[in-house]
């Protein structure tokens, strides 16, 4: 296994890494704030802080020489399910062609009080 982590994305905030990657190349990304990774902040409003986490996606499955294609699963936390179409507008567009499953579900809370948290397994 190896430890992935890269400035271009926020910091854990909690004692964990950003992604791991197995033997069998299988890539396990922790949930993604939609986290200023300059600023450690959480950005205004659903769509900014639904692009920030993809964004924040990228650059770790980047660093781990991953691309969004090989993404197999996506798992995404709404504080409020009633954002599902404008989070959806936004994947959609992340992902364009290709489409890995996913669930998405409501949340009572994140942290940091975020409004989406989006996790992702990809497999080379």
């Amino acid at each position: 296994m190896k430890v992935i982590n890269t400035l271009k994305a926020p910091k854990a905030i909690g004692p964990y890494s950003q992604a791991i990657l197995t033997d069998d190349n299988f890539l396990y990304l922790s949930g993604q704030l939609g986290l200023n990774s300059e600023t450690m902040q959480l950005e205004e409003g659903i769509e900014l802080q639904t692009k920030i986490a993809l964004d924040n996606i990228n650059e770790i499955l980047t660093e781990a020489d991953f691309i969004k294609n090989n993404v197999i699963k996506v798992l995404i936390f709404l504080k409020d399910i009633n954002n599902f179409a404008k989070v959806n507008e936004i994947y959609e567009n992340f992902f364009k062609d290709h489409k890995p499953a996913r669930s998405a579900i409501e949340v009572s809370n994140l942290p940091k009080n975020g409004l989406i948290e989006i996790e992702v397994i990809a497999k080379k």
